[in-house]
């Protein structure tokens, strides 16, 4: 039987129709189109909690798509395995013209990335990738030297200064969904197939506010107040399209805009330094004496600390796979200046645990509240979570939201803040002397 000739339009984390750069190209390739996605098993098979949101997100959004494909005559076709013996499966099924996908920057996608574009030259496939997750990426945004930047604030000047000299390009694949390759339905795995239980994420849908947008500087630090865009697992997945998030936001100043192009910097910082996956930045934090009390470590995972802003975000965490902006600084303060556990226990649950887990942004802010990052809170700047709910959560509306049944003193404090800060500011004093 003879294969029909497709181009394949490989979905990772742009899992949208509209705006999507490498879509948009397939579609005006000549040639029909099929969509694909990989649960890829490298990927999946570390994940020991089987109630994975992350992974019920992802499947509610094919779900979704497969419903608009549908309306197209057309059909997603979702595998469970390995990307290398995927596309060798589709390989055998259909003559590929061509693959078509969006860049994708984590050191591991790099990787695949690269053994599927030698598969797709093995035979004679074209391979296409495009921007489409960021406005800027790589060494788009430079210093006049051509070094990158490792300080925000002059690397977002320079990319206003870019943003603004630019017109965005927006791409109108939803427009062309009639050159998606006609097909009946084709295999779709049900959550069982991959190993995990039907379970919903729970998460918002990609709703733009605008009127938040607006406001956000005066609402983003109150986290008993519905002051976030929620969009950040919407951005960690590419169900909303950052082009039209970052044209919108630009329209209200800065305090949004910002938070946008931090995520950028960090995704800057770890192309150009990705040794900040497993170290500081800078080599003189290698030498921090970590205290690493294992059983510390559980109370504050588990939101036991007896510090009730830490322990609500905690809670937060553990029961929705979010937490508030805010409350993340508070809770990574904590971690490795009051109980001097180092960072990178603190990212590894975070990343186990968060929606939105994305490693770039996961690994700067960790860096930064730590101290040890490229543009980081000075080491002496230590979070005082009893002052911090003071602040901002005054009323404790947030904490008892997610400390049932709470209570002054409802239970010990492990450690004497006062005291804390003082162990930690010694620990990075003797670091820094033994360089």
């Amino acid at each position: 039987m003879e294969r029909k000739k497709i181009s394949i339009c490989w979905l990772r984390r742009d899992l949208r129709l509209q705006d999507n750069a490498a879509l948009y190209h397939a579609l005006n390739s000549g040639t029909p189109v099929l969509l694909v996605f990989i649960f890829d098993k490298n990927i999946l098979d570390q994940l020991e909690n089987k109630t994975d949101r992350r992974v019920a997100f992802i499947y509610e959004t094919l779900i979704e798509l497969q419903s608009t494909l549908y309306q197209h005559k057309s059909s997603l076709l979702v595998l469970y395995d390995t990307p290398l013996k995927a596309f060798k499966k589709i390989n055998s099924l259909y003559e590929i013209e061509a693959i078509f996908v969006n860049h994708d920057y984590e050191p591991y996608a790099i990787k695949r990335d690269e053994e599927i574009k030698n598969l797709a030259a093995e035979h004679q496939i074209k391979y296409y990738s495009f921007k489409d997750q960021v406005i800027f990426e790589e060494s788009e945004v430079m210093k006049p030297d051509d070094t990158p930047y490792t300080v925000f604030t002059p690397y977002s000047k320079m990319w206003k200064n870019k943003f603004s000299e630019n017109n965005i390009t927006f791409y109108s694949s939803e427009r062309l969904l009639t050159h998606l390759l006609k097909s009946k339905p084709l295999d779709f795995p049900s959550l069982k197939d991959l190993g995990f239980e039907d379970i919903r994420s729970n998460v918002p849908d990609p709703n733009i506010d605008e009127n938040l947008i607006a406001h956000y500087s005066e609402t983003r630090n109150t986290p008993a107040i519905d002051g976030t865009s929620h969009l950040s697992v919407h951005l960690r997945f590419g169900t909303v399209s950052i082009r039209k998030l970052v044209k919108t936001a630009a329209e209200y100043g800065d305090a949004f805009l910002n938070e946008l192009i931090w995520r950028e910097f960090f995704m800057t910082i770890l192309y150009h330094f990705p040794h900040v996956v497993n170290h500081p930045f800078y080599k003189k934090y290698e030498h921090i004496k970590w205290r690493n009390n294992e059983e510390e470590f559980i109370k504050w995972c588990k939101g036991e600390t007896g510090y009730p802003l830490v322990d609500a975000g905690m809670r937060q965490l553990n029961e929705v796979g979010w937490m508030h902006n805010r409350i993340r600084m508070v809770t990574g303060s904590f971690l490795t200046k009051d109980l001097l556990i180092d960072w990178r226990w603190g990212e590894a649950y975070f990343a186990e645990k968060l929606l939105d887990y994305e490693l770039s942004s996961n690994n700067g802010n960790w860096q930064w509240v730590a101290g040890c990052g490229c543009d980081s809170a000075p080491y002496f700047r230590v979070f005082n979570p009893g002052l911090q709910a003071s602040r901002f959560d005054p009323d404790q509306v947030y904490i008892k939201k997610w400390i049932k049944n709470y209570k002054e003193n409802y239970l010990p404090q492990i450690v004497d803040h006062k005291m804390a800060r003082t162990r930690a500011l010694n620990a990075y004093k003797k670091a820094f002397d033994s360089e």
